[in-house]
């Protein structure tokens, strides 16, 4: 009796939902009404930034070097600071200092070239001398 119960329950009639189509007018009126009335947003557009002058080389080369751990003395990063007779860096320091130039601008500095640069000058000059540094 309870099997013949539970049979007519899960027999019941699955009712089908079908929902109302609407013509593409509808779609076209609403996007209209969508678009027609934003209003005009005044946008001004870089195709890229703007070129790096020594000055903001120089900012950016200092703050660098002042967020570097292996500088004692952050009073003595100058432009016209030395890396090992001013700052107190070895070679591996040096490296490391090029290697977070190229990175803070997107540049790539070759063997030859990394082993010229002694002083921040020489950096911020190299930095300079490259066409797509950011």
């Amino acid at each position: 009796m309870f099997r013949s119960a539970l049979i007519k329950s899960i027999r019941t009639p699955v009712l089908r939902f079908s929902l109302p189509k609407a013509s593409p007018a509808v779609f076209i009126n609403s996007y209209r009404l969508k678009t027609q009335f934003q209003p005009i947003q005044n946008v001004r557009l870089y195709s890229h930034a703007p070129e790096l002058t020594k000055e903001i080389i120089t900012e950016r080369v200092i703050e660098l070097l002042e967020g570097f751990d292996k500088i004692e003395d952050k009073s003595k990063i100058t432009a016209e600071a030395h890396f090992s007779k001013d700052l107190n860096l070895d070679s591996l320091d040096i490296v490391e200092v090029v290697m977070a130039l190229e990175e803070e601008f997107s540049i790539s500095v070759g063997d030859e070239e990394a082993d010229t640069i002694k002083s921040v000058q020489q950096a911020i000059d190299l930095i300079a001398a490259q066409p797509d540094s950011a």
